[in-house]
């Protein structure tokens, strides 16, 4: 890499880097509700488990 490659690198960042941040941060978000979502689904199953006993 040359030292006149510095801008277009920059550039590149400037461009793509924000939008690849947002990504990473909302899946990570959705993640966790995903988690959480698979906890409520699991204590529901066992108390339609215990209704029927």
């Amino acid at each position: 890499m040359n030292p006149t490659d510095l801008p277009q690198w920059i550039s590149i960042l400037g461009n793509f880097g924000f939008p690849i941040c947002i990504s990473i941060y909302l899946l990570i978000r959705f993640e966790n509700k995903l988690e959480h979502f698979g906890e409520i689904l699991t204590q529901l199953a066992e108390m339609m488990k215990e209704k029927k006993e």
